[in-house]
């Protein structure tokens, strides 16, 4: 070959290299695929703890933090007044289909700052100036769809899926390590995955091998019981949206009496795996009517301010001072609200306790709880 065709060959290959950047910036969110899953391998030969290391402040006083617009210092002022010790921060990967097992992550680029890579790292660092820690609990999503369904139709598509959500977990893992993220949950809400007890295994394994921190999977209010990988695991997350009656006003007794059996499920988990039960979410819109489904979204109905007080009263009786019980992360926080002294209208009725009399209720279990904090990842 002479050296006119290698140069012209070396500006080919360049010129190639430029085309495919641009590419790539401009699709956005990247395809996460690999072919083969990693082995699991020795969670011994992972790194030192982070930060905060194995022992958690328990109980764990959380507020579940939305990413949105970039934010400032102020942002997060009010926090240690309320007795919030942790905030979750929840970054997203997205799924074209319910059965599809492509995986596309939007760390950077086109996605909200709050929750892209820079956005997660600075509200820790705010957070953490301020005494606050953070629980990064990555999320997938599926438009117009739970992800609690997601199933493939194959083992060759079961594969492939865990191998592209290993690669996506693996970066922030890798995130939460490097930025001394206090702990960090590998998956949230995956129910029809979570029946595959040898694939988490290996993905546990894989997070262990880079993120030295504490590790929980957050499991939807329906699925929590037949999870047999909990003791890979450091806690039990619950998302606990659970119904607690049908009616439209159900007086705070019954909220109580609607928990208890709940209560007792948990307690028996707890003792079966040896874990404390931490509420990763857990919270209830200001409407009429809103502990039938708590779970869904719409806020169409009657203001009901003093129920949502009682659903936070109710709960904090019934699970704060049980030992085998770690906290709760409250669902959910809106930065840009502000401290008014009513939220805007569009948050009148919808989960936020700001501005709010649930907000006081949190804010005295919070900040004024006897109860003492206890290291360590179980319980006695």
């Amino acid at each position: 070959m002479t050296r006119r065709a290698r140069r012209r060959l070396a500006l080919t290959g360049v010129l190639l290299v430029l085309l495919a950047c641009v590419a790539l910036w401009r699709l956005g969110p990247v395809l996460l695929w690999r072919a083969v899953p990693v082995a699991a391998s020795a969670a011994a030969s992972g790194p030192r703890a982070v930060a905060a290391g194995a022992a958690l402040d328990y109980p764990l006083r959380g507020l579940c933090w939305e990413g949105g617009r970039r934010i400032g210092p102020e942002a997060l002022e009010p926090l240690p007044g309320l007795g919030v010790r942790w905030i979750s921060q929840t970054p997203f990967g997205w799924c074209p289909a319910l059965d599809s097992p492509a995986l596309y992550m939007a760390s950077e680029g086109h996605v909200l700052w709050g929750e892209s890579d820079t956005g997660l790292i600075e509200t820790a660092r705010l957070a953490r100036a301020r005494g606050v820690r953070t629980l990064l609990k990555p999320h997938l999503w599926v438009r117009r769809a739970w992800v609690g369904q997601l199933e493939m139709r194959s083992e060759a598509d079961w594969q492939a899926f865990f191998g592209a959500y290993e690669t996506f977990i693996v970066h922030y893992a890798e995130l939460a390590q490097r930025e001394h993220f206090e702990a960090l949950a590998v998956g949230t809400e995956l129910m029809r995955t979570t029946r595959r007890d040898a694939d988490w295994r290996r993905i546990v394994a894989r997070v262990r091998q880079v993120y030295g921190g504490p590790l929980t999977y957050c499991a939807a209010w329906n699925e929590v019981e037949s999870i047999a990988f909990w003791d890979a695991l450091d806690f039990i997350g619950v998302q606990a949206y659970y119904p607690l009656g049908t009616s439209a006003r159900p007086a705070p007794d019954e909220i109580r009496s609607a928990w208890a059996p709940i209560a007792e499920r948990l307690q028996a988990l707890a003792a079966r795996t040896g874990r404390r039960v931490v509420f990763t979410e857990a919270g209830y819109k200001s409407l009429a009517g809103g502990l039938a489904e708590p779970w869904e979204w719409s806020t169409e109905g009657d203001l009901d301010l003093a129920l949502q007080r009682d659903a936070y009263q109710a709960l904090f009786d019934v699970f704060w001072e049980r030992p085998w019980f770690g906290g709760t992360f409250m669902w959910k926080w809106h930065p840009q609200v502000g401290r008014p002294a009513q939220p805007p209208e569009r948050h009148a009725r919808d989960f936020t306790p700001q501005g709010k009399p649930a907000l006081e209720v949190m804010r005295r279990v919070y900040a004024e709880s006897a109860a003492a904090a206890a290291p360590g990842a179980r319980f006695n």
